[in-house]
């Protein structure tokens, strides 16, 4: 019997990896959940088990329990008795809780991202001492290169960076950590950096709609009175959420993913240009009956400070969405790349290809705007 701790089940990656681990009858699967009382905690669990489309009766929703708790706190805020159960019969842990703010203080990014790094790998060891450990499955991102020019390799980064913000830093110190851990103490970690994960490459579902859905409001003119900043040739990289949650249950297996890095990107090649992705948002805009207004570019310069000119002349309606503006502009600028060869490699190695995202972005945008009733509000 296989028995997960899975963190973050209730983020894009998380939400997308736990029907993935109950597909097999012989996985349970211990859910980290914040809640505010075990009625909250019920109430959450039947949300995240309406999302899965696990009925009171499906046999795998009983392979699933949920525990209250926070994953920044010593012992992740459980209590003893829970804890050492966990503790003594966890066979895999993955790592997905986070908070993707990126305009937190450096010390509330770092609580989230090395605090729980520090909490992740007390337990591992205890699991790794007790002989029950098969494997850790953590979850960075592509985003700790921070500022640094080229193309990100699937291996650990040396040399002093400059980051675009404190959601970037913490992580890359969080990074830090886990490769010390890998290095000096052997422990089974499998390193996966995400680069912008979007919704289902089959239909778009997403359990959340994050930075990728606000750039494709912005690109599609509608809160920025049809401006749009010229970024040349610049690429972002987004690969699908369903496509990451199964390359990280997939390394869960694999003995051999101990002590790697992966990408879970789709590369330079494959990576629309901001342009390209333009001209399909505002395509896909109008043919879902969302009026898109004529589009003036101009210099990235001048588009950053729109939120200066918002304050004068947008309703309030528009203020708070371009108040986030220079986060994103700042971030989409640099022009970079991240290498994905091992992880192609995994694909090969299952007879698999990884697929354009231009293939499925009409599916993942298509979901978004068909659920523009029903949607949480962006950042």
């Amino acid at each position: 019997m296989n028995r997960y701790f899975l963190t973050g089940a209730s983020g894009a990656v998380g939400s997308a990896i736990v029907p993935l681990l109950v597909a097999d009858p012989e996985t349970t699967v211990r859910l980290l959940l914040r809640a505010d009382s075990t009625e909250h905690l019920a109430q959450r669990f039947e949300a995240l088990c309406e999302f899965w489309r696990l009925s009171p009766s499906d046999p795998a929703r009983a392979r699933l329990q949920p525990l209250r708790g926070d994953a920044t706190l010593p012992a992740f805020g459980l209590g003893a008795d829970t804890y050492g159960e966990l503790a003594a019969d966890t066979t895999h842990i993955i790592h997905c809780a986070a908070s993707v703010r990126m305009n937190d203080a450096l010390d509330k990014a770092r609580q989230s991202a090395v605090g729980s790094a520090q909490v992740i790998l007390a337990l591992a060891r205890r699991l790794a001492t007790g002989g029950t450990l098969k494997k850790v499955e953590f979850v960075s991102t592509v985003g700790i290169a921070g500022k640094r020019p080229g193309i990100l390799p699937e291996q650990w980064i040396d040399e002093p960076r400059s980051f675009h913000n404190t959601y970037e830093q913490s992580k890359a110190e969080a990074e830090a950590l886990v490769r010390a851990a890998i290095e000096d103490e052997a422990l089974p970690i499998t390193v996966h950096r995400p680069s912008m994960v979007i919704g289902d490459s089959r239909d778009g579902r997403i359990i959340h709609y994050q930075i990728f859905y606000y750039i494709c409001e912005i690109l599609s003119g509608r809160k920025t009175f049809g401006l749009y900043p010229d970024f040349g040739e610049v690429r972002l990289d987004v690969i699908a959420v369903d496509l990451v949650a199964d390359a990280i249950v997939t390394a869960s297996g694999k003995a051999d993913t101990a002590g790697r890095i992966l990408n879970l990107c789709s590369g330079p090649e494959q990576s629309p240009t901001l342009r390209e992705l333009r001209l399909l948002v505002r395509k896909d805009f109008r043919a879902h009956g969302k009026r898109t207004p004529i589009g003036l570019r101009i210099p990235h310069s001048w588009f950053a400070a729109l939120p200066r000119l918002a304050a004068f002349f947008a309703t309030p309606g528009k203020r708070t969405p371009l108040s986030t503006l220079p986060i994103y502009m700042d971030y989409l600028a640099d022009s970079q790349g991240f290498c994905n060869a091992g992880y192609r490699a995994q694909l090969d190695a299952r007879g698999l290809t990884l697929p354009d995202p231009q293939v499925y972005l009409p599916a993942v945008i298509g979901h978004y705007l068909n659920k523009a009733g029903q949607r949480q509000p962006l950042p």
